[in-house]
């Protein structure tokens, strides 16, 4: 498994939280999750199957201000980081 957290894996991550395929193509890591049409439900069970999978814990206000795809990959590599820091 990567040590980064990279766009494809979330765009995989959301195909399967919407029970295949998500639709998302192109660059999309500055549209809003609005505006990709996912609201704060789909991210934080996004953020469930990503911490599952990255054995990740994230604080429940974590994905408070996570408005992008770029947002959230921010916050994810930052707890990969801190992860293998041991911290």
């Amino acid at each position: 498994m990567s040590s980064e957290f990279g766009i494809d894996d979330l765009k995989r991550i959301l195909a399967e939280g919407a029970g295949g395929e998500s639709g998302l193509t192109g660059d999309i890591q500055d549209v809003t999750f609005e505006d990709l049409g996912y609201d704060s439900l789909a991210l934080l069970e996004t953020g469930t199957r990503i911490g599952r999978e990255y054995g990740l814990e994230f604080e429940d206000t974590a994905f408070v201000d996570v408005d992008t795809p770029r947002d959230l990959l921010g916050v994810v590599n930052a707890h990969l980081l801190d992860h293998a820091a041991g911290s």
